[in-house]
């Protein structure tokens, strides 16, 4: 009996679960959950991600998170030209990937993994939909006659492409497309943003409005008069 009690204090105390010591012990013992058991599985976080882009689920809808993000940049790009100093040149500047062009379709494609060869071939095919909310706000800062620039981590291998997209789905006549230089292929995407971020505002353009869908799209100096952070629970990017 005394071996059995201090066994059982020694399985108890390492969190295994013993399921039958002798007849005297019939209870089963479960352990502690391991702090793991606490993650959702794979499966599941993919169900969720597809319920939230489909507007189906509890946890939200994705367009309508877009379309209010794309809102509230548009009301304060409106309030902010209308109080533009003489001879002011403002300037708004659009991240690509899931700001201005939708990549779900490619996601689904990959399971909602990365591959860089895949994802290549998907931006050079130039079929990525337009982000309904951005497109409206395109159109408003040339209405305003605010300078747009478009500041991708895209490569330069993949402007031709990217051109080809922004244009199909109704994106014309903005100032600039910004893509990644090799020189700056080692950069983190916030370093490299940045720096572009300067470089416009060199040019004596002021940043008054930033739209991504990363922090790293957005922080940094300089830093827009007003950033606006769209939902990705799809990947992230430091």
């Amino acid at each position: 009996m005394k071996k059995y009690s201090v066994l059982l204090a020694i399985i108890l105390s390492i969190g295994f679960a013993p399921l039958h010591i002798g007849a005297q012990h019939q209870a089963a013992t479960v352990s502690a959950l391991a702090p793991g058991e606490r993650i959702a599985n794979l499966d599941t976080l993919k169900s969720q991600l597809k319920q939230y882009h489909e507007c189906t689920c509890k946890c939200g809808c994705y367009a309508h998170d877009l379309d209010l993000q794309a809102d509230r940049a548009i009301a304060f790009l409106r309030a902010r030209a209308a109080h533009r100093r003489s001879q002011e040149r403002l300037a708004v500047v659009l991240d690509i990937d899931e700001t201005t062009l939708s990549n779900y379709e490619q996601f689904l494609r990959s399971d909602f993994g990365y591959d860089g060869k895949a994802f290549a071939v998907w931006v050079d095919s130039a079929k990525a939909p337009a982000i309904p909310g951005t497109l409206r706000l395109f159109k408003e800062a040339q209405r305003l006659g605010v300078s747009v620039f478009f500041l991708t981590g895209r490569a330069d291998a993949q402007r031709t492409g990217t051109e080809q997209n922004l244009h199909a789905q109704g994106f014309q006549d903005w100032q600039q497309l910004i893509t990644r230089p090799p020189a700056q292929a080692s950069e983190t995407a916030l370093k490299y943003k940045y720096t572009a971020r300067a470089a416009i505002a060199a040019q004596g353009y002021t940043l008054v409005l930033n739209v991504g869908d990363q922090w790293s799209d957005l922080k940094g100096k300089p830093e827009a008069e007003f950033s606006v952070k769209y939902p990705d629970p799809f990947y992230f990017i430091p």
